[in-house]
């Protein structure tokens, strides 16, 4: 089969291959032996191949022996409940045995292959995830959060612990926020969203030291070798942001929800390259065809895992990579999409597809590698913001973080627009607009900045529920929308909040109407213009959307959950202000985005998500990268469904 496995992967110009995710087993078969003679083979017969190779640690699971000597390894859930041998993400991430072990084998793996030239990364884990609450991780949150306050007394005022007789008087008498101690009705619903937002940032923390753990023991035999882990995108149990910097490359996993969701994938694939100040990333894993793991799993029609393939290369990926390569005979993913499907066939349509891509990208070669994406608005994106808006008792549980920095980002995204997807503690001195949705925890010194940004001539936006807390999740005690407020030119009051049936009109400056749904706050101007008036109920009339003159710039609030269209505008008054519009910006199926190689060469990407074909005339003259013939500014080009045009731009 192997024999079989390198002839398909020639024939689709396959170049990179990652192994031993999941060989822990193998490698460690029990406590004191090690048989790499498996892995020795793989690694052999790649590097035999000519193919680069990123090797594994093979922690994504631990074996069913380490669970039987060590119970303590796999997790406490929620509920309360020791879980035994099974699945993955079932590690333990504060047990001493398992971070000993985990690391013991990612040394042993380095050192035996650290003179493998074609290993040009390793593989941490895999998609790390999951959340423990064993007594070992409470002991561990108590150690993270002596490190994090200096005392009691400074803990209890950011836990409002006075409330509901919580004040604590020895660390020993904190425990993990459960099902068992301060939760009802799941992790979301919680009577002190202090100490459930700290177990978040540490159950985050207490993953990364593993994956450090590892690295390290890599390190001691491969020090020039990068290290990677397979992010998930817009995940939310993990923060991302503090991973970043311990990772030498961000790689990452995409398997949308849907196959109608090309923003929402533009989205993630911006947040992973902003993790690391716009460095190229890998996409790890895609599937060629379909997954295996949801109710329903749609079929990728002819053409779209090309299109989508090039949409991460558009956005910043400097390899693309699929899972799986030959369908696993067994278990939960033996429907999962691969290249080689059991039959190892070679005419199949999915290997055609997957050929002609490895075709295009040999052609192709090195012309994309380290190019960065020349973007001048920047889009916060927040997991503090992210787990205090969803644990909070109020304003609605309706309000989801990801739909609302959706809605703002495909409304940048179907205007033509390069976004760089960042943190709250990003250098924003090069961005001409800043679009912060749903900012409602405000951390350090970022009202400042994003009022610099304003002062000389830059624009902010900000929605409603933004500036309402501090890093520890407490009320700022001052007027709505805290320290934003400045900028904003507003005060809130009130807000009104209802369910998805009620709609309130709102009324938008030379705009027309549109719908607004879930929130509906009173804003009352300071000094800011109205944009936009609710048309309904007893504050009809009154200000939806504000625009607040500051410096030589504006500050923009949205106080209502406006739909699509009502985003959009908004969105586009900025961006015509700043002069930042697309190239086709009325045609929101047809994506474009640029990248400028380390040789200053800006290099244009179309993408027809629609099913339909588009004529548009060519924004400037280059060269066809896909075809080698040039293009003249103005050229008719003709791009079927699905099609992909990539040209160099003078």
């Amino acid at each position: 089969m192997w024999e079989q496995d390198y002839r398909l992967f020639d024939a689709a110009r396959i170049d990179t291959v990652t192994v031993g995710v999941f060989s822990w087993a193998l490698t460690q078969p029990a406590p004191e032996v090690y048989d790499f003679s498996m892995l020795d083979r793989i690694v052999q017969r790649a590097a035999g191949e000519r193919r680069n190779i990123c090797l594994a640690t093979g922690t994504g699971a631990h074996p069913a022996w380490l669970a039987r000597a060590f119970p303590e390894v796999t997790r406490t859930d929620f509920e309360g409940r020791r879980h035994r041998f099974g699945q993955r993400h079932n590690s333990c991430p504060s047990s001493p045995v398992f971070r000993q072990l985990s690391a013991e084998v990612a040394r042993r793996i380095g050192e035996r292959y650290a003179d493998y030239p074609s290993i040009i990364a390793w593989h941490v884990g895999n998609e790390y995830g999951g959340a423990c609450y064993c007594d070992l991780c409470a002991a561990g949150f108590r150690d993270w959060l002596r490190k994090r306050y200096a005392n009691l007394d400074e803990l209890n005022a950011a836990w409002y612990t006075t409330f509901w007789s919580h004040t604590f008087t020895d660390w020993d008498q904190i425990e993990a926020p459960s099902a068992l101690t301060e939760h009802w009705r799941g992790p979301d619903h919680t009577a002190f969203q202090g100490i459930t937002l700290d177990y978040l940032r540490f159950m985050s923390d207490a993953m990364l030291t593993n994956f450090i753990d590892e690295k390290a023991a890599l390190r001691q035999s491969t020090p020039d070798t990068p290290v990677t882990t397979n992010f998930m995108g817009m995940y939310r149990p993990i923060d991302y942001h503090r991973w970043a910097a311990h990772l030498d490359f961000v790689s990452w996993d995409n398997y949308p929800p849907d196959d109608r969701s090309p923003a929402r994938m533009a989205l993630a694939h911006d947040l992973m390259r902003g993790l690391k100040d716009g460095q190229p990333f890998w996409l790890m894993e895609q599937t060629p065809s379909y997954t295996a793991s949801r109710d329903v799993n749609p079929l990728k029609r002819p053409g779209v895992m090309r299109l989508w393939s090039w949409q991460a290369m558009a956005h910043g990926a400097d390899a693309v990579l699929f899972f799986q390569m030959r369908a696993s005979r067994g278990a939960c993913e033996k429907y999962h999409g691969a290249v080689i499907g059991h039959a190892g066939r070679s005419d199949t349509r999915v290997f055609r597809e997957v050929s002609q891509l490895g075709a295009e990208l040999d052609r192709l070669g090195g012309a994309l590698l380290g190019a960065r994406t020349p973007a001048r608005v920047a889009l916060l994106f927040d997991w503090d913001s992210w787990w205090a808006l969803e644990i909070s008792d109020g304003p609605s549980r309706l309000v989801r973080y990801q739909q609302v920095v959706l809605s703002y980002y495909q409304a940048l995204w179907e205007a033509g627009v390069d976004v760089d997807v960042v943190a709250v503690t990003a250098d924003l001195a090069r961005y001409d607009v800043v679009v912060a949705p749903v900012l409602h925890m405000l951390k350090g010194d970022l009202a400042p900045r994003l009022e610099e940004v304003a002062k000389r001539g830059g624009s902010v936006v900000t929605t409603f529920l933004s500036g309402r807390v501090d890093e520890n999740d407490n009320a700022f005690l001052m007027d709505v929308p805290g320290p934003l407020g400045r900028l904003m030119g507003v005060r809130v009051d009130e807000w009104d909040v209802r369910g998805p049936e009620v709609v309130n009109p709102v009324r938008l400056r030379g705009g027309g109407k549109v719908a607004a749904q879930l929130v509906f706050e009173l804003v009352q101007p300071d000094g800011a213009e109205v944009m936009g008036t609710y048309q309904a109920d007893f504050y009809a009339g009154t200000a939806a959307v504000t625009r607040n003159a500051f410096g030589s710039g504006h500050g923009w609030y949205v106080g209502a959950g406006l739909d699509q269209a009502g985003v959009s505008w908004v969105i586009r008054q900025v961006l015509d202000r700043h002069e930042l519009m697309g190239p086709y910006p009325d045609l929101p199926d047809l994506e474009s985005a640029v990248r400028v190689t380390p040789e200053g060469e800006r290099l244009l990407f179309l993408l027809n998500h629609s099913a339909d074909a588009i004529d548009v005339p060519a924004p400037g003259a280059g060269v066809d990268l896909l075809t080698g013939r040039p293009v003249e500014r103005g050229q008719p080009l003709r791009l079927k469904p699905s099609a992909v045009h990539v040209q160099t731009m003078s």
